[in-house]
């Protein structure tokens, strides 16, 4: 059962099925659709009157007209002159600029213009005194700025003071020699310098220095020297005879012996004496007196115990 038969059945109503709308069709009739263009004076008479004047009538336009719709011709006129494109823009831009620039420089540099008379009173920015136009007062203040360059450039570097050495004072004003305090400072500082190696140097013994003083003259005599030494060097055998051993037991075979002066050319004392142990021997001028606290022969008593124990412990040690 249908639900308009339930309806009619139990309410006796029933809606009727609802009608389809037709579709829209193109109204091929002009004359109820378009553009009305009525006159504001109408009275309110409708258009069912039939008299009157054909002017008071309102005028319908078929805007849907075949002849408005296939037209492909702009059909707007122009007022006036055309509107420029952007290269006609552009060079009118430009000819304008250029007018205002010509205007500008024949502001400045008039010939027509009164001259200026420059006797009368100034200001301190370089324009004259008295009711003048802003041109008047901008090229004034120009030439003036021309002018002042001028003769910057014209001085030069001296009167500007560019590369000039600065001038230093004291507290009372006077004017202080930078270079005479240079030559003093470096001065001093030499002097310093000198009294410190001199300090250094003094610090040192005159043995250091012999020896010092013998490495250098064999650096310079190692540059001609040959790099092998054979036994049959005369000079190499006299540097090894001079040498002083406590232990050689040819040294007594010896017959010629540099004893009684120093490595320094002193002369050395020639009698016995107690040993040290930096092996110094005393001055010819020692009166055989020992003034020390007898440290160095408890050194040497000291030393020889703790061989003499170290040779024992080891024939000991063989015996068993």
């Amino acid at each position: 059962m249908s639900l308009a038969d339930y309806l009619a059945k139990n309410y006796l109503t029933a809606d009727s099925k609802p009608e389809k709308r037709p579709k829209k069709r193109k109204r091929k009739d002009g004359a109820q659709s378009g553009l009305i263009i009525a006159d504001d004076d109408a009275l309110g008479w409708g258009a069912e009157s039939n008299g009157g004047d054909e002017e008071d009538r309102p005028l319908n336009i078929d805007v849907h007209s075949a002849e408005f719709r296939k037209t492909k011709k702009n059909n707007w006129q122009t007022v006036g002159s055309a509107a420029p494109s952007s290269a006609d823009q552009a060079a009118a831009d430009a000819i304008i600029a250029a007018a205002a620039a010509e205007n500008q420089s024949r502001v400045l540099e008039d010939e027509d213009a009164p001259a200026l008379d420059d006797t009368g009173a100034k200001m301190e920015s370089g324009a004259h005194a008295g009711l003048q136009t802003a041109d008047q007062v901008t090229a004034q203040l120009e030439r003036k700025q021309e002018a002042e360059r001028q003769r910057f450039l014209a001085e030069g570097m001296e009167r500007s003071g560019k590369g000039t050495e600065t001038i230093y004072r004291d507290a009372s004003g006077r004017i202080i020699n930078v270079a005479m305090k240079r030559a003093e400072a470096r001065k001093k500082a030499q002097e310093e310098a000198a009294k410190a190696a001199a300090q250094l140097e003094a610090q040192k013994g005159d043995v250091q220095r012999v020896e010092r003083d013998k490495r250098k003259e064999a650096l310079k005599e190692a540059k001609f020297m040959p790099v092998a030494r054979y036994a049959d060097d005369a000079e190499l055998n006299d540097e090894m005879k001079e040498k002083e051993r406590w232990n050689d037991p040819a040294a007594q075979f010896l017959t010629k012996t540099k004893r009684g002066k120093s490595v320094t050319g002193r002369p050395l004392y020639a009698g016995a004496f107690i040993p040290n142990r930096y092996g110094i021997r005393p001055g010819h001028r020692w009166d055989g007196v020992d003034r020390g606290n007898g440290f160095e022969k408890e050194y040497f008593a000291a030393r020889n115990r703790r061989r003499d124990l170290k040779e024992l412990d080891y024939a000991w040690q063989m015996d068993e």
